[in-house]
C-alpha cells in the first residue's frame, strides 16, 4: 500500500500563515465566494500560482508563500489541490467550468 512521505516543515510559522488564507478561502460560507472571484478571473481551479497572483487568498498570503522554500511551497500546492477536490459536489457543480479540465 502506497504511503505518503512526511516531509517536514522548513518555516512553520509562515507556511501556518499560507495555510490559514487556505482555511479561510474555503471554508464552508466563503467557497462560493472564492470559486466565483477565480470564475470571473477566468482561471481553472486547479491553477493555484494564477489564483495566488490574483490576490484571491489575499496579500499576506502572496507574500508568505513567496518567503517559503520550495519543499514548502510544494506541500501547500499540494493543500491547495486538495482543498479543492474536496469542495462539497453540490458547489463543485455549480461552478462545473472551474473544474472542467479542457
Amino acid at each position: 500500500m502506497f504511503e505518503q512521505a512526511v516531509i517536514p516543515i522548513q518555516d512553520e510559522k509562515t507556511f501556518a500563515e499560507v495555510r490559514q488564507a487556505l482555511d479561510q478561502a474555503f471554508a464552508p460560507v466563503r467557497v462560493s465566494d472564492f470559486l466565483r472571484k477565480v470564475a470571473t478571473a477566468k482561471l481553472r481551479v486547479r491553477q493555484f500560482e494564477a489564483v495566488l497572483a490574483h490576490g484571491f487568498l489575499g496579500q499576506k498570503a502572496q507574500t508568505s508563500y513567496a518567503a517559503l522554500g520550495d519543499a514548502d511551497r510544494g506541500q501547500i500546492r499540494e493543500q491547495y489541490l486538495r482543498r479543492v477536490e474536496q469542495v462539497a459536489p453540490e458547489v463543485r457543480q455549480k461552478f462545473f467550468k472551474l473544474y472542467a479540465s479542457y
